[in-house]
């Protein structure tokens, strides 16, 4: 049996909460509080296994309440339930040592399932908040991925060898004559330089390869 506390300064939230809550048999309601300084002030009298709190409450709110939870009671388990999406705000609350973050607009389902997990020892995020950080984690991921793509764009050291050659104003002949290599295959390594920089000629393939420090002085 789970024993869950619940604080919020809605009357018809908890009452709602507790008519969920009460159906599962896992679950027993042992206290309610409309704010942070009602709850620890009937915690010491109320044996508490998990307490499931709104975030913005008057007299002592959700984040402040986390805190002295905390520092007062280490073995309590922390559920915030709250419409605040802000990833630094949830990420507050976890560092003041909220176990698990859940949307008003859950189901029932998840939040049960969150109190289940808090209460076990585990961290929980409701399914959009988790969703949310994993798409974020991926676009860094993807922009990571961005620019090890770019560091292997960089010239090779005969690209670099013939652009070098290309800043003084050679024509692709004249290279191919000074490399003793012939004009196709100095056409494919500037065309190769001007598809890696996506310059559009070569002017701009060339301050390209000045800004990237590409050319020797």
């Amino acid at each position: 049996m789970i024993r869950v506390f619940l604080v919020d300064d809605h009357a018809i939230v908890r009452d709602g909460l507790r008519s969920v809550l009460t159906a599962e048999p896992r679950l027993h309601v042992v206290g309610e509080a409309a704010n942070g300084h009602d709850l620890l002030a009937q915690l010491p009298t109320v044996p508490t296994d998990v307490v499931l709190m709104d975030l913005n409450m008057p007299l002592l709110d959700g984040l402040a309440t986390t805190h002295a939870l905390h520092k007062q009671y280490p073995q309590l388990r922390i559920l915030i339930l709250s419409m605040m999406t802000q990833e630094h705000t949830i990420n507050e609350l976890l560092l003041a040592g909220a176990h698990g973050y859940v949307l008003k607009n859950a189901d029932k389902t998840e939040i049960i399932t969150g109190i289940q997990a808090v209460a076990s020892g585990k961290r929980f995020l409701c399914s959009e908040i988790g969703l949310s950080v994993l798409e974020k984690l991926l676009a860094i991921e993807a922009e990571g991925s961005s620019t090890t793509t770019k560091d292997h764009s960089r010239p090779t050291s005969r690209e670099r060898e013939i652009l070098q050659l290309v800043a003084t104003g050679l024509t692709n002949q004249q290279i191919a004559d000074k490399l003793f290599t012939s004009k196709r295959t100095v056409e494919s390594h500037r065309q190769s330089l001007l598809e890696k920089t996506g310059a559009l000629n070569t002017p701009a393939l060339v301050k390209y390869a000045m800004e990237q420090g590409w050319l020797q002085q």
